[in-house]
């Protein structure tokens, strides 16, 4: 291969036991230079079925293959990575364009998911059941335990490839399902190289390469992998469009998704104005606004509103802008120009519709610039929808009920976060705000891999998180023991 980046691993695609020769490849590029970083392998629909008859072959020794080995491949995984952690970070920083502190947090992330998966072997367990509760079932002795539920795909999205495709395969390897990965179409670099670690590591213990294939391509290879009834749960994180279509063809397959968010931070009256300002230049900037949980609109009860603008304009100044590679660098070029124009175009749209543009909005260098927007009207898809961009949306409400009303007023609920001194208020935020996680005083893309972690609404179905992942792709089996066979008459 050619280009800023030579990856370690052999040429083609990890399909079986092997690596398989492809038809063609696509070029990844550095979306801040646009320099070539790699010819990757292009898969195809046929090789995606190919990798599903694999898969739903070795489903029987999958759920066989005893704990210890399972654990031992996901341990050293993660050695393996983090002895390669330097250019993992590197690799990231050239395939998404993502500023290097967001890339070393990603690869710490990826260690965390591999350990925590690896330890929660050792947690994979049933429980009794007493069955004479009622009299007929004296005598009975009943247990549950967890059973895989076969062969998993798993589909990551472009901005976090590493971290998303752990969270794939980890927790698939655990609960003793193989799996097939499908990286998103513009970052398969990382994935690639992570899977290649993983078939090594299963091979050190004893099991087969092929639990762990990857198939890249478009929606020909998504529709393949989804659509086969071989398939026992199909794990998505992506855009609520594409996850709604998944869902819709796969059924009846188990379907897990993971679709962002526009997710809101409230300041309360009473809050730290200061501590609420950092965090939404913290959140809502970090790996250049494309994260779902990013702090995207921010709804200021009005006697703070004031004082909170000017704390949050004084900030932006040391949002550092450039090139990726720096340690210093916050924003920088989105995944591709067709996203930077987008959301431009969101921006400009607001800004038409009455917003007032506070700072930002124009592309200077192939970068947009860290943006924001007060008083955006519902209707404005800067507002409305998930930006996926460095854009933050203010609006002041009359009173903190208002302000929850304002936040579930949307279509998605995944994450959400309140600022404020008063612990009453914050509880009724937990209460109130209808999303899968509430966070106190910290930004709402605050995150740690070993939670249970999903949205309500339109941000999706199931749960991550090694422990909750693992339950998601077992199920229960339960068994009913009558001892003794003699007859009761």
């Amino acid at each position: 291969m050619t280009g800023l980046h030579v990856l370690t691993h052999p040429a083609g695609l990890p399909i079986g036991d092997e690596w398989v020769p492809v038809p063609a490849t696509d070029q990844v590029r550095f979306p801040f230079t646009g320099e070539l970083v790699a010819d990757a392998p292009r898969g195809s629909s046929e090789l995606a079925t190919r990798a599903i008859s694999y898969a739903a072959g070795l489903r029987e020794r999958a759920a066989s293959l005893p704990s210890h080995v399972r654990r031992a491949a996901l341990v050293e995984t993660a050695s393996e990575v983090a002895a390669r952690r330097g250019q993992f970070e590197q690799l990231l920083v050239l395939e998404t364009g993502k500023p290097l502190v967001d890339c070393r947090v990603e690869v710490d992330r990826t260690l965390l998911t591999l350990t925590t998966a690896a330890e929660e072997v050792a947690r994979l367990h049933g429980e009794t059941v007493p069955l004479d509760l009622l009299p007929s079932g004296e005598g009975l002795f009943g247990f549950w335990v967890r059973k895989p539920i076969g062969v998993v795909v798993g589909i990551a999205g472009y901005n976090y490839p590493l971290l998303l495709a752990s969270h794939k395969l980890a927790p698939a390897l655990a609960a003793g399902c193989p799996v097939v990965v499908k990286p998103a179409p513009q970052t398969p670099l990382a994935t690639l190289w992570l899977v290649h670690l993983v078939r090594e590591a299963l091979a050190s213990a004893g099991a087969p390469r092929g639990l762990v294939q990857l198939v890249t391509g478009g929606v020909d290879v998504g529709v393949a992998l989804t659509t086969d009834p071989r398939v026992g749960a199909v794990s998505f994180t992506g855009s609520a469009a594409v996850g709604h279509q998944i869902a819709k063809d796969a059924a009846p397959t188990k379907v897990l998704l993971e679709l962002g968010s526009n997710s809101a931070l409230v300041v309360a009256a009473d809050a730290d104005v200061e501590a609420a300002a950092d965090a939404v230049v913290r959140g809502g900037y970090y790996a250049s606004g494309q994260a779902c949980i990013s702090v995207q609109r921010v709804v200021v009860v009005e006697g703070v509103r004031d004082v909170f603008v000017a704390a949050l304009e004084r900030r932006m100044a040391a949002v550092v802008v450039g090139d990726p590679r720096a340690p210093e660098t916050r924003v920088s070029a989105l995944i591709d120009e067709r996203s930077t124009g987008r959301v431009r175009a969101w921006v400009e749209s607001a800004v038409s519709a009455g917003a007032t543009l506070v700072q930002g909005g124009e592309v200077r260098g192939g970068v947009l610039q860290p943006t924001v927007l007060l008083d955006v009207p519902d209707g404005e898809l800067a507002w409305d929808e998930e930006v996926f961009g460095p854009v933050v949306a203010v609006r002041s409400v009359a009173s903190l009920d208002e302000a929850f009303d304002v936040v579930n007023r949307s279509r998605y609920g995944l994450h959400a976060s309140i600022f404020t001194a008063s612990l009453e208020t914050a509880f009724r935020a937990i209460h109130r705000i209808e999303t899968g996680g509430v966070v106190v005083n910290e930004v709402p893309g605050y995150r740690s891999d070993v939670m249970p972690y999903g949205g309500v609404k339109d941000s999706g179905v199931g749960r991550e998180g090694p422990r909750f992942a693992i339950e998601e792709l077992t199920v229960t089996r339960m068994a009913i023991v009558r001892p003794s066979a003699r007859s009761r008459s």
